[in-house]
């Protein structure tokens, strides 16, 4: 891969190193998704193994992503001082743990515990990768590169429902003992140990940010980072990427919420944009798909096998348009693809609440009549595409490299706590909400699929090609 870039008047390669260390920190990525997905499949075994209601499976589903809120919050704090390589260690470290404690509960309040650690370490990954990553990599293909992170996500997601029908199905039922007399929904914990350790390993072997280097006064290793991840050969030339760095950089080097403070509701606007845009990619209910679409299907008529393999057919529906979306992102922008994936999630979930308005019964009773229920499949599906070709990997592309340098660390850290905060209210609710009605609660998310067209037409800036130095306030 060879990707040049003269902004600025210096020559910027995308070397194969670049690309693997971004792979390599994208990693993080993988283990988010697979870590928030992989309780898809265990929903129903854990709801009959531990007796549970609505309002406490959905606390049980959806309590990581309150880990994952803290995880956000002290990401860039803890980056700042000790760098971006040893917390993307710390992340690894938590998730293995999650996975091992997740796989051996024994009730409901021991598996929120070790499902919050998690939480946390999906939390620090999801600040961390996307800044370490915007930080190695030259603007012509920061898009791209930034994309590898949702890429890493929705494969992360895809490979936990995979996993799941697989150990489902191996053990007859996820509630079914599978090896060592354990049932197949705690494997299907257990077995993010492998990932969790993999990502560890990698991220031993990436360097350390050249920003945050600087930041630091170790300014020779910066200027070895920038030879090695952008191929600039000339000394002049590299003296000169330090010298922007460093200005940019030459306010107080840890920001505080402080440093967020302007005078639009107190907070700058940038960081309002960046907010609401982590809001908005939640309240439209992806990870209603996600982490409830086993049961959901069950719960229409589909067989259990039947709704494992509907799941898994979104998710690989969902990485290769996340493929296309990396393809597009600096070529079209950012701001296009949200603004197409708004209005077609829109236009999709409003045809999903229709579909649900045509359901009979209630509960586990409940049924789609012909053809509703293969409707509801496809705008499920398409609705996927929608999301999957801008507002999953955009937000995260944006939110690593629409705040200025000075406050980057701490604006993505509220941003990405928000986010989760947002997945929180999304998730704990949809259990209580589909047992008002699943049309409702469908007929809700197309709402704010429409609002959020409208904050992308009026709020939101492109930032393709730019430079992270040139990013405003």
């Amino acid at each position: 891969m060879s990707v040049v870039d003269v902004s600025n008047g210096l020559e910027q390669r995308a070397t194969a190193r670049v690309v693997l260390i971004a792979a390599a920190a994208a990693l993080g990525g993988f283990l988010f998704g697979f870590d928030t997905a992989v309780i898809n499949g265990a929903v129903d075994a854990i709801r009959g193994s531990f007796g549970l209601g609505a309002g406490r499976i959905g606390f049980a589903v959806s309590c990581a992503l309150l880990g994952s809120a803290i995880g956000a919050w002290y990401a860039g704090p803890l980056a700042d001082r000790f760098g971006r390589v040893r917390t993307m260690q710390v992340a690894a470290v938590l998730l293995a743990l999650s996975a091992l404690g997740s796989g051996l509960v024994s009730g409901m309040w021991d598996l929120i515990l070790w499902r919050v650690v998690g939480g946390i370490g999906v939390g620090v990954a999801s600040v961390i990768a996307p800044t370490y990553i915007a930080e190695v990599s030259p603007a012509q293909v920061r898009g791209r590169l930034g994309s590898l992170q949702q890429l890493a996500i929705v494969l992360g997601i895809f490979t936990a429902l995979l996993s799941d029908a697989w150990l489902a199905s191996s053990a007859g039922g996820a509630s079914q003992p599978l090896w060592f007399g354990l049932s197949a929904w705690r494997w299907m914990f257990l077995i993010a140990v492998i990932p969790a350790l993999i990502y560890g390993s990698l991220v031993l072997g990436v360097p350390e940010s050249p920003r945050h280097l600087v930041a630091k006064g170790r300014l020779s290793e910066a200027k070895d980072v920038l030879r090695q991840v952008l191929d600039l050969r000339d000394e002049g030339a590299l003296d000169h990427k330090l010298a922007d760095i460093e200005q940019s950089l030459r306010s107080e080097y840890r920001p505080t919420l402080r440093d967020l403070r302007g005078p639009r509701a107190g907070l700058l606007p940038v960081v309002w944009i960046g907010i609401l845009l982590s809001v908005f990619q939640q309240f439209v209910g992806i990870n209603v798909i996600f982490y409830y679409s086993s049961t959901l299907w069950h719960s229409v008529g589909f067989s259990e096998a039947d709704s494992f393999t509907i799941t898994v057919a979104t998710s690989v529906v969902n990485v290769l348009v996340t493929l296309v979306a990396i393809a597009l992102v600096d070529r079209i922008g950012r701001k296009p693809l949200l603004t197409i994936g708004s209005a077609g999630m829109a236009v999709t979930l409003g045809l999903m609440a229709w579909c649900f308005s045509q359901a009979s019964g209630t509960g586990a009773a409940l049924s789609l009549p012909a053809p509703w229920g293969m409707v509801a499949l496809i705008a499920a599906n398409a609705y996927v595409v929608f999301f999957g070709l801008s507002w999953g990997p955009m937000v995260w592309v944006l939110l690593g490299e629409m705040f200025p340098n000075r406050i980057r660390a701490i604006a993505l850290a509220v941003a990405a706590s928000a986010q989760w905060l947002a997945n929180f209210a999304i998730t704990s609710s949809f259990p209580s909400l589909a047992e008002i009605g699943l049309s409702f609660a469908y007929g809700l998310y197309a709402l704010f699929a429409l609002i959020s067209l409208v904050f992308v037409i009026v709020a939101v800036r492109e930032t393709k090609g730019m430079e992270l130095e040139d990013m405003k306030e």
